[in-house]
């Protein structure tokens, strides 16, 4: 919650995934949660279009993880929010990314991930969530970051007086999706076709896609896996990355992209297209038409930046999670500034001396 007076905090990043399909998913949390601990930017918000308990808790794990859940760094619950879960998304099932991870154990028997979902109704309603969290932040200083299908954000779309709101609080968003200038139909465009039509056609502020050309070619190095994260016998991020395929392997970096440009979109990673629409035909595929009046550009990968975005990548996903003081409303802060210090102690009065009494022996 934001309170008159204070300075804007760092960008508040709205999270929509489908955790649990791709590994990159889970790459981009790590990433996301990297900058929240450089105070780059808040998570403030974390919602899953896959229609899958574990999915869900895999999140909530990540989030207890990085607030110091198994370190004991620092309050472990100070930064868990709610997860958002779809009850009507598309690819239900369980993968080995997100039951491995749920299903390790302590020597004493107990999960080394603690999360809280076990049930439906542990888990809250997305567009209502990702609507709330934007009512809490400053104007213009709020990113939605979507790393699969449509299915959650076109919900809130479809919120009464939503969009107004979308326009005031959101800056751009930054979606994972399609092929550009041109190619087959990308994996979470094609996933739910009428959900990605309605939001590039109705979303009311600029647009910045991803296509799968970008993070085909930027592979995710499994090296970095097995040293840069070794801070930690226990890591979510590592075990999910195992369990999704044999190692070592490199994997794209598709949700990442997305990430970074939100969070560092002036530090000049990727080229952008000339402005324009995109819209989606009926079988998947995008299509880029160029228009000076259009809000829509996609990223082009800059060869140049290949080796910065690498050490961003490894640096800021690896990052071993931040202490954080807890924050307090202005008047709060002002009251202690202003508190009187506490008056001196009078001096503790010294017992009268006892002299004996001349002639009584004790």
């Amino acid at each position: 919650m934001q309170f008159p007076g204070q300075e804007n905090p760092p960008v508040g990043i709205i999270f929509d995934s489908d955790m649990g399909n791709r590994i990159d998913d889970a790459l981009a949390m790590a990433l996301l949660y990297g900058f929240d601990g450089k105070r780059e930017a808040r998570v403030v918000s974390v919602s899953v279009s896959k229609s899958n308990l574990k999915a869900a808790a895999f999140c909530e794990a990540v989030g207890r993880f990085y607030a110091g859940a198994v370190s004991g760094a620092f309050a472990a619950f100070g930064r868990t929010l709610p997860v958002g879960l779809s009850t009507d998304g598309k690819m239900p099932e369980d993968t080995p990314m997100l039951t491995v991870p749920l299903g390790k154990r302590n020597a004493e028997g107990a999960p080394v991930y603690s999360h809280g979902i076990e049930k439906l109704n542990d888990t809250a309603e997305p567009a209502a969530l990702i609507r709330n969290a934007f009512t809490a932040q400053h104007d213009q200083n709020c990113i939605v970051v979507l790393a699969g299908p449509a299915t959650n954000l076109v919900k809130v779309l479809d919120l009464p007086g939503v969009k107004d709101l979308i326009s005031r609080k959101v800056r751009f968003l930054s979606v994972t999706g399609g092929a550009y200038p041109q190619g087959e139909p990308e994996f979470n465009v094609k996933t739910d076709i009428p959900a990605a039509k309605k939001l590039f056609a109705e979303w009311p502020t600029p647009i910045v896609a991803s296509g799968h050309e970008v993070g085909e070619a930027l592979l995710f190095p499994a090296s970095s896996i097995e040293n840069d994260f070794a801070w930690s016998q226990t890591h979510p991020i590592v075990d999910a990355y195992r369990a999704y395929r044999p190692m070592p392997y490199d994997a794209p970096t598709w949700d990442m992209t997305t990430v970074l440009y939100a969070v560092r979109s002036e530090a000049g990673y990727f080229k952008l297209s000339e402005p324009g629409i995109i819209s989606v035909l009926d079988d998947g595929r995008t299509k880029f038409s160029p228009s000076p009046e259009g809000k829509q550009r996609y990223l082009i990968l800059d060869p140049a930046q290949r080796e910065n975005i690498f050490k961003t990548y490894t640096e800021i996903a690896s990052a071993k999670p931040v202490p954080r003081q807890p924050r307090h409303r202005p008047q709060q802060q002002e009251q202690q500034q202003q508190k009187p210090a506490d008056p001196p102690k009078p001096p503790e009065a010294k017992p009268p001396e006892i002299k004996p009494i001349q002639g009584f022996a004790p």
